[in-house]
């Protein structure tokens, strides 16, 4: 049960990159700290890349990076986009919102997975995770009452749709992802795992950069920055969490139903520094919420785990 227990440290890693998101966020320029993350990943990614062009890593090894060709790169770039844009919308929802609600309404991008593959995959789901889905739907539904107790509208506020958004395009991450790692035999493109994500990091970079450039240099007087040091915290906890995810599916016996599910609780980490740290509001009932999100999480593991062993 070894990767049971990588993929706990994974989750809870990703709890404190939320913390440090909300942290880094507050009365800071999104664009700033955006490209700074993305700037820190590639730094990390680099030494990979350069010790596998130059020959002191060979194929076989675990961070090796192959080369890969243009319309490989050009796939990768697609997804650079995607995580971006997703990324954006979930830092500036998570800058104006209580990290209690952000936190439930991300941990049902699961659901939208599966829907998505539904539709575009034409994947049939098992009673256990049609249960999964509804009881994440009810969960939304409280979670909107909930913040209405704040004064949050969820069909007026525009950083609810931020948070959707972020969501929606995350789950098409999701999907785009299954896309890149899946063999062509199955309709993938088979491309290497450390190719994906040592590239994407770097034309993240270069697009923010851009950006950074471009608007935020014009409009730095409305959105200053400053710096703070649980900025490249974000980076370190993210890269941390991905490479104790990915050791974890590695492992015999693995079951990756279960791997996702325990990711997803990362959000007891930061439920937990909303309430105790931040003293954020009405927790009592948004810790129903949270349940409820959970319980939906078990229902689609044990779903997936029942469909994969038949």
């Amino acid at each position: 049960m070894h990767w049971f227990l990588f993929a706990t440290i994974s989750a809870i890693l990703l709890g404190f990159y939320d913390v440090c998101k909300k942290q880094s966020l507050k009365d800071n320029a999104v664009i700033v700290v955006l490209f700074l993350n993305t700037l820190i990943s590639s730094v990390i990614f680099l030494p990979f890349l350069v010790l596998s062009l130059s020959g002191l890593w060979a194929p076989g090894d675990a961070l090796y990076v192959p080369e890969i060709p243009l319309q490989s790169h050009l796939a990768i770039a697609i997804k650079s986009i995607l995580v971006l844009s997703s990324w954006f919308f979930g830092y500036i929802g998570i800058k104006h919102l209580p990290l209690s609600i952000v936190g439930p309404m991300n941990a049902t991008r699961p659901v939208l997975v599966l829907l998505g593959a539904v539709v575009l995959f034409s994947e049939s789901l098992s009673p256990l995770q049609w249960c999964g889905v509804a009881t994440a739907i009810v969960a939304f539904y409280l979670l909107s009452r909930s913040g209405k107790k704040e004064g949050i509208a969820f069909s007026h506020n525009r950083w609810i749709y931020a948070v959707a958004a972020a969501c929606l395009l995350g789950a098409c991450c999701g999907l785009y992802d299954k896309h890149l790692m899946a063999s062509p035999a199955a309709g993938g493109l088979g491309l290497d795992r450390m190719a994906v994500q040592t590239y994407y990091n770097f034309y993240q970079c270069a697009i923010m950069g851009a950006i950074g450039m471009t608007y935020w240099w014009r409009h730095r007087q409305s959105q200053p920055f400053h710096w703070a040091w649980t900025i490249p915290a974000i980076s370190i906890f993210l890269s941390a969490a991905d490479f104790a995810y990915l050791y974890a599916l590695s492992l015999d016996g693995a079951l990756i139903a279960v791997v996702s599910m325990v990711r997803r609780a990362s959000v007891v980490v930061s439920f937990a520094y909303a309430a105790l740290v931040l003293r954020e509001k009405n927790i009592r009932s948004k810790a129903i919420d949270l349940a409820l999100v959970l319980l939906s999480m078990i229902f689609l593991a044990l779903g997936t785990i029942a469909a994969t062993t038949e």
